[in-house]
C-alpha cells in the first residue's frame, strides 16, 4: 500500500547547502519522536513549479510537511510576512533558503507577484489553504481561504493535495509541550494534481474562486479520510458559522 518514501531524482538537487544544515539540524529530532510513512510519491512533480496544499491542525505541521518533502527531493517555500526577513539571523535563513516575502499592508497584488516568481522559478510553494490551524473539533479540514486557487489560477501551475495524520500525537492543536514517548507514527499521503481546468477561463470572481476552493479542499479531506479511515463530516466546519474568529487561538 505505501509507496517508497524517497526516489532517485533527475533534475538538479534542490537540497543546497542551507536545506541540508536546516535538515541536519530538525531531522534527527524529528524522528526520534516519530517514524513517517509515505505514500503517493510519485503524485509529486520531480521538477518545475507547484503549490501544495496541506491540511493542517497542529503548529508541527510545517516541519513534518518540509521532512516530507525532503524525502521526495523538492524544498519547500513558504510565504512568509516580509517583516521576518528584517529579523537578524532569522532573516538571513529565510533569505538564504528561498522563502517568499510578502508585505501584509493589505496589498492584494503581492500574493500575486509571490506566485508568479513561484512559476518563473519552478519552486515548490506550500500553502495552507485553511489559512491557520482547522478549528473543527475533531480536527477535520475547514472551510479553506482562495489563496491556493487564486495562484494556480494565475500561473497555471498545479495543485497537489496532501494529508498527514499523527502530528497531532507529536504537539497537540495549540499544545505548548512536545510528547516524545513513545514514538509516534506519522502517515503523509500525496494525492494527484486537482482538476482545475474548468475555472482556468471563467476569471477571479469571487464565486469563481470559492468554488474552485471546495473543490481543492474535497480533495484534501478525501486523503485524510483515507488516512484516519474515517468519514468526515458532511457540512465542512466554517468558523463564521460559529462564531470563531479567523485568526489566533481559541478555546472549544
Amino acid at each position: 500500500m505505501s509507496e517508497p518514501a524517497t526516489r532517485a531524482v533527475k533534475h538538479k538537487s534542490e537540497k543546497t547547502l542551507v536545506f541540508r544544515t536546516l535538515a541536519y539540524l530538525l531531522l534527527p529530532f524529528m524522528y526520534f519522536v516519530a517514524r513517517y510513512r509515505l505514500q503517493g510519491t510519485e503524485n509529486v512533480p520531480t521538477e518545475g513549479a507547484f503549490v501544495l496544499a496541506p491540511n493542517h491542525y497542529s503548529e508541527i505541521d510545517p516541519i513534518v510537511v518540509g521532512l516530507a518533502m525532503w524525502r521526495v527531493g523538492r524544498m519547500p517555500r513558504y510565504l512568509a510576512k516580509a517583516s521576518l526577513f528584517r529579523v537578524p539571523v532569522l532573516g538571513w535563513l529565510l533569505k538564504a533558503s528561498g522563502q517568499i516575502p510578502v508585505e501584509r499592508s493589505g496589498s492584494r497584488t503581492d500574493p500575486i507577484l509571490a506566485a508568479k516568481h513561484v512559476a518563473d522559478n519552478g519552486l515548490a510553494l506550500v500553502i495552507y489553504p485553511e489559512g491557520t490551524l482547522t478549528r473543527d473539533p475533531d480536527l477535520w479540514p475547514m472551510r479553506g481561504k482562495t489563496g491556493v486557487v487564486r495562484t494556480a489560477l494565475a500561473t497555471g501551475i498545479p495543485v497537489i493535495p496532501v494529508a498527514q495524520w499523527g502530528a497531532q500525537l507529536i504537539l497537540p492543536r495549540y499544545g505548548k509541550r512536545i510528547s516524545f514517548f513513545p514514538r509516534k507514527t506519522v502517515d503523509i499521503l500525496f494525492g494527484p494534481p486537482v482538476d482545475l481546468s474548468a475555472f482556468r477561463h471563467r476569471g477571479t470572481d469571487g464565486a469563481t474562486l470559492a468554488e474552485a476552493t471546495t473543490v481543492v479542499m474535497n480533495a484534501i479531506t478525501k486523503l485524510v479520510e483515507q488516512l484516519r479511515d474515517e468519514t468526515a463530516p458532511v457540512d465542512r466546519w466554517d468558523p463564521a458559522k460559529h462564531n470563531q474568529e479567523e485568526t489566533g487561538r481559541f478555546e472549544q
